[in-house]
C-alpha cells in the first residue's frame, strides 16, 4: 500500500501538522540517481520537507525548494505538489567527503548559502519566489527559518533519512508543525517543552515500525488534535518529456549540433531527475539545427 502525507489540526485550529513516511520515494530517488550517502540524506530530507509543505497548499499547487551553498555539496533541489508527487536532485550525486568522522551531518558540506522557495499556483503565469539565508544547511532548520521570515509562521520541522551500513535508504520521513496567528502562548510553551523532551530519531522510529501519527504524538502531548482527510498517495514523479529534452538540446548551439549530424550520431540524453533515457535521431537534430539557424537570422 502506498504511503500518503497525514495532516492534522489541533482541536482549536491554531496548530496544523503534517507527517509522512517517505521511505519509498527517497529510496526510488536513490535507485534512479545512484546517490552516495550524503547527497541521499540531503535530497531525501528536501523531498520530505517539500511533501510536507505541499500538503498545506491547495489542489493543483506545488512547492519547490532550492538550497544553494558554497560547500562541496553545492546544491539540493526538491519539488512536490498537493497531490503527493515529488522529485529531488543534487548536481553532485556521487559526492563523498574525505572521511565520515562527522557522520552524515550536512552543514559542513552545504556551507553558507541561500534557500529559495518557489510556489506554483495554477492560474498564475509567474511562480512566487521567496529567498532566505540558510541558517544551518541541515534542511529542516532552514525550512523553519523560511517560514518565520517569509510568512511569519512559527514552526517546528523534523526530517530524517536512515541509511544502513551499505549507504542504502532504509527509512525516511518527517513532521512539520506550524503555529497559526492568534495561538495562546501557553500552548506554544507546551509544544516547546514537549519538543525538548522528545529526543528520538524519527527515521529510526519509522524503521522500527512507527506510523506518521506516532511522529506527531510526542510534540502534541496534552494537546487534543484530529486527523484531516488527505487521500493522495505519495509517489516519485518526473514530468520530463521528449519535447522538453529536445528544447534542452537547443542550448548546445548550432556548431555542436552540426558536429553530431556530421558524425551521424543521435543524441542520447538521460533525465537527471528520473534516469529516463531519451534518444533524439539525426533527422530531428537537423530540424532543430535549421530552426536555430532561422532564429539567428532574425
Amino acid at each position: 500500500m502506498k504511503e500518503k502525507v497525514h495532516r492534522f489540526v489541533s482541536n482549536d485550529f491554531t496548530i496544523r501538522i503534517a507527517a509522512v513516511n517517505s521511505t519509498a520515494v527517497v529510496a526510488e530517488m536513490q535507485k534512479l540517481q545512484q546517490t552516495y550517502p550524503l547527497p541521499t540524506v540531503a535530497v531525501g530530507r528536501a523531498m520530505t520537507g517539500a511533501l510536507l509543505m505541499a500538503s498545506h497548499l491547495k489542489e493543483g499547487q506545488q512547492v519547490g525548494l532550492y538550497f544553494k551553498g558554497d560547500g562541496p555539496l553545492t546544491a539540493v533541489y526538491a519539488e512536490a505538489n498537493f497531490e503527493g508527487q515529488v522529485r529531488g536532485y543534487s548536481p553532485v550525486p556521487v559526492f563523498e567527503p574525505a572521511n565520515y568522522e562527522g557522520g552524515l551531518k550536512l552543514a559542513t558540506h552545504m556551507g553558507k548559502g541561500m534557500l529559495t522557495v518557489t510556489r506554483h499556483l495554477p492560474f498564475q503565469k509567474q511562480p512566487h519566489n521567496g529567498t532566505v539565508e540558510m541558517v544551518s544547511g541541515e534542511i529542516g532548520d532552514d525550512i523553519a527559518h523560511y517560514l518565520i521570515q517569509s510568512h511569519q509562521i512559527r514552526s517546528l520541522v523534523s526530517l530524517g533519512v536512515y541509511l544502513d551500513t551499505y549507504g542504502q535508504v532504509r527509512a525516511a520521513g518527517g513532521v512539520i508543525l506550524e503555529v497559526m496567528p492568534g495561538v495562546e502562548e501557553a500552548l506554544v510553551d507546551k509544544i516547546q517543552k514537549n519538543a525538548e523532551k522528545f529526543t528520538e530519531n524519527i527515521s529510526k522510529m519509522l524503521l522500527d515500525g512507527a506510523q506518521p501519527v506516532d511522529l506527531v504524538k510526542p510534540y502534541m502531548e496534552g494537546i487534543p488534535f484530529t486527523e484531516l482527510d488527505h487521500d493522495h498517495s505519495v509517489e516519485y514523479y518526473c514530468p520530463c518529456t521528449k519535447d522538453r529534452v529536445v528544447r534542452a538540446l537547443e542550448t548546445l548551439g548550432i556548431a555542436e549540433l552540426e558536429d553530431m549530424i556530421m558524425k551521424n550520431e543521435p543524441a542520447e540524453v538521460v533525465c537527471q531527475m528520473c534516469g529516463r533515457p531519451y534518444e533524439v535521431p539525426v533527422p530531428e537534430l537537423s530540424e532543430l539545427k535549421d530552426k536555430l539557424h532561422k532564429g539567428s537570422l532574425h
